[in-house]
């Protein structure tokens, strides 16, 4: 590493005589710059008089220094035990100010902790805010008579590494290794040992030949192109602001900030000197942030005439038209695409266009027939139905048991085949399981069976986890659910007891969003805002709670009176009068009818036989 020295190639010998003259204590230095921090043993082991040497030490040599903001800075920090601050570089422009300042110091007078003061001027006293400057040599002057009490080698390397420049004076009894420790090399240039504290005054006024010398840049032709920067025995060159030093260490190039790749401009970067400019693509306008792009709003202008909906495109727009109609030729006017109009759709009700389609629909109370056209009055309902129930250690297994038998009462009142109404089941806790699918079994009596064969799962309440699955899995024809386009409702029954553990929000918005008629069902320490949450609206329709298990029966009677005149919206199971199945349940019905009138006439005959012989015997 190449410190920034200060000094200039034409240092004086240190073996000089005492005899100093007085003019070389008048003499300035003719150097750029400096960063000067004076760091001074105050430990016990200097007496009173050697500090004041100490004291004439460091006065002498700002005597001979160009002191000011923009020339050298000078700063001074004394030690023993502890580091203590006299003034920071930033704290004087001024001599007199400096000198008085070094006069009012008063020794501390503990140990010796030279590596603690070192550590010291390199994080704190060389630091931007005491004062040091960015490019200006940073020079520390360590004045002391004993051995260090502390390790210095480390630190020393460290603020070394950092770019300080570090002369180590011993007096009397310093330590050589420990001052070469200190030191930066080379070390007959950086390391002094004076014999006594009587010769150290005289000694610095040679010592400043070593802070002194020529400015490089003002006594050679340098060859920088812009700036000049002199260092001890040399010079180096830097440019302005805006540019970078080329290869040649002399010249430089304009800076290309946009091909730097940094610009964060989102379309083009247009480069400027030691700046850039960002710019939008065509049909694009820059942002206040003057770095990112949005496409312009042609439809925003009021000037496209479309007939339904205007969309932006780049650099310019085009016509939508709503669904059930078709764009014309003139690209804006719009084309009812009523299929109900155009076509013989049979409809016993009415007719319902779709985009290139159509359905039919039935009045309320009334099913669409497996035709798809013809109406009949509302039996029972045909429907898609997943019931989701908690099976968290809450429950307790013997109210399972009641939840089986609620479950169980629902699909006594349900119509169930394969093209009736389908049932699923979906037990949860900490996690969910499906017992089974909607295309699993076809009868009442298989499904009932199946739900009494239900293991209880005893842990947590995660009801939105079921929701999610009751969305994602359980109403997918995978899992048996019909195509929407048959119309069939989709119902989901929700039973829990307690609070739920996880969040139900954004599911329960997403099952009604998805067209499944939910239903809620709680007891015990079920929540009624997360019931309520769930249930479709009208909510007092699909919401039912109860403080106990016992009366979940009630639940399941009440829950049937619903289902017929609201959900019903799809097919019914039409049976084939010409089935045997169906002969069979005529037949019987038929020979079931016969034998109660069989019975009532032969009743009504023997009472007639016995007015007849009443009316007799009065005879």
């Amino acid at each position: 590493m190449k410190l920034l020295l200060t000094c200039t190639s034409m240092l004086l010998t240190l073996v000089i005589h005492l005899e100093a003259r007085p003019q070389e204590a008048l003499q300035k230095c003719k150097m750029g710059p400096i960063d000067l921090v004076f760091i001074i043993d105050s430990s016990r082991s200097v007496r009173p008089f050697e500090f004041e040497t100490m004291r004439k030490f460091m006065i002498d040599i700002i005597h001979t220094l160009d002191v000011g903001a923009n020339a050298t800075r000078v700063g001074v920090v004394q030690y023993s035990s502890q580091v203590q601050n006299v003034f920071s570089l930033r704290s004087f422009t001024r001599k007199a100010d400096m000198v008085k300042a070094i006069n009012e110091i008063i020794p501390l007078a503990q140990g010796t902790m030279t590596g603690l003061a070192i550590q010291y001027a390199m994080n704190v006293a060389f630091s931007g805010q005491e004062g040091a400057r960015r490019g200006v040599p940073s020079v520390a002057v360590i004045v002391t008579d004993g051995r260090p009490q502390d390790r210095v080698a480390e630190v020393a390397q460290q603020a070394r590494e950092k770019g300080i420049e570090i002369y180590a004076v011993g007096v009397a009894r310093a330590d050589m290794s420990s001052l070469r420790a200190m030191a930066s090399p080379e070390f007959e240039e950086h390391v002094f040992l004076v014999e006594s504290f009587d010769l150290i005054h005289q000694f610095g006024l040679q010592f400043k030949d070593k802070l002194c010398g020529l400015d490089m840049c003002t006594e050679m032709d340098h060859g920088c192109q812009h700036v000049c920067v002199s260092e001890t025995r040399s010079y180096h060159c830097e440019c302005h602001a805006g540019y970078t030093l080329n290869a040649d260490g002399k010249t430089c190039s304009a800076i290309n900030l946009c091909a730097q790749g940094n610009h964060n401009c989102e379309h083009i970067c247009d480069n400027s000197l030691g700046s850039y400019t960002c710019r939008c693509r065509a049909g694009y306008y820059l942002n206040q942030d003057k770095h990112t792009c949005t496409m312009i709003d042609y439809c925003s202008f009021g000037n496209h005439s479309c007939q339904h909906e205007c969309v932006s495109v780049l650099n310019g727009y085009l016509c939508r038209c709503n669904d059930g109609f078709t764009i014309q030729d003139d690209g804006k006017t719009c084309k009812s695409d009523d299929m109900c109009n155009s076509v013989e759709h049979g409809c016993e009700f009415r007719c319902v266009s779709t985009p290139g389609s159509y359905y039919c629909v039935c009045p309320e109370g009334q099913l669409l027939q497996q035709d798809g056209k013809s109406c009949s009055t509302c039996r029972t309902a045909i429907i898609d139905l997943v019931l989701v129930i908690d099976g968290s250690k809450s429950v307790r297994p013997q109210n399972f048991e009641l939840v089986k038998q609620f479950v169980n009462q629902v699909v006594d009142t349900l119509d169930v085949s394969a093209n009736g109404t389908r049932v699923g089941l979906v037990q949860y806790s900490s996690r969910v399981r499906t017992e089974f699918t909607l295309n699993q079994y076809h009868s009442a009596d298989a499904i009932k069976a199946a739900v009494l064969k239900v293991d209880y799962m005893e842990k947590g309440t995660m009801t939105g986890l079921a929701l999610k699955h009751l969305v994602e899995n359980s109403f997918s024809e995978a899992e048996g659910a019909r195509p929407p386009a048959r119309h069939i409702p989709r119902v989901g029954l929700v039973f829990t007891d307690g609070r739920s553990q996880d969040d139900i929000s954004e599911w329960a918005k997403k099952a009604k969003e998805a067209d499944i008629t939910m239903y809620a069902v709680g007891v015990g320490k079920a929540v009624e805002e997360e019931l309520q949450e769930i249930a479709s609206d009208p909510v007092d329709k699909h919401f039912f709670y109860s403080a106990d298990f016992t009366a979940i029966n009630q639940i399941a009677e009440n829950l049937k009176l619903n289902i017929c005149a609201e959900e019903s919206l799809g097919e019914i199971e039409v049976k084939d009068p010409c089935a045997c199945e169906t002969l069979v349940e005529f037949q019987q019905s038929t020979m079931s009818t016969l034998e109660q009138l069989t019975q009532k006439l032969t009743v009504m005959t023997a009472r007639l036989e016995d007015l007849e012989n009443q009316l007799l015997s009065k005879k």
